[in-house]
């Protein structure tokens, strides 16, 4: 073989070596680069949880605001002025009285109205911001995902050159003959 043959597959089993190097790398890298991008929407994916209790706490806070806001404007507003007419010797039943009741309530009703809106519109904007987290985690992952694809494929295509090199080396020096 002499140490032409010798130094000629030295140089293939050299090649051969470093691109299985190179593909093992490639391969940790790729597993890294998933692991990675798991972590990071597992980080997005708590935020919907988090907006979960942010809704349980919006409607709690508005059902709390509904209950109280009813019972302040009996006690408050209509019982001022029931206190008021009875006082001055008014029938509330009819005439100005019953008219000042009637359009208070109207009005308590419109504001109960405008707060039930508001905390649907907050309930709407908690359920976009909880797809938009589960898009960006799925997002995430797809990138993870194809970042580990090209790390695999440049793994493999380094462990492909390198075979091809240390071929060509060992059949240019003539090791196949």
């Amino acid at each position: 073989m002499g140490v032409q043959g010798t130094l000629a597959a030295v140089s293939a089993g050299s090649n051969l070596i470093g691109g299985l190097s190179a593909k093992n790398s490639a391969d940790k890298a790729a597993s890294a680069a998933q692991r990675a991008a798991e972590f990071n929407a597992q980080i997005i994916e708590r935020d919907i949880g988090l907006l979960d209790r942010q809704r349980g706490i919006l409607n709690g806070q508005y059902a709390i605001d509904t209950k109280r806001g009813k019972a302040a404007f009996e006690r408050n507003i209509q019982g001022t002025v029931r206190a008021a007419a009875g006082y001055a010797g008014y029938d509330i039943g009819s005439g100005t009285p019953f008219e000042i009741l009637r359009a208070n309530a109207a009005e308590f009703d419109y504001q109960q109205s405008i707060n039930e809106f508001n905390n649907e519109i907050a309930n709407l904007q908690i359920n976009d911001a909880q797809e938009e987290a589960r898009l960006n985690a799925q997002i995430t992952r797809m990138t993870g995902d194809a970042q580990a694809s090209g790390l695999k494929s440049s793994g493999r295509a380094s462990l492909i050159k390198s075979i091809g090199s240390g071929a060509t080396t060992a059949y240019n020096t003539g090791l196949f003959t």
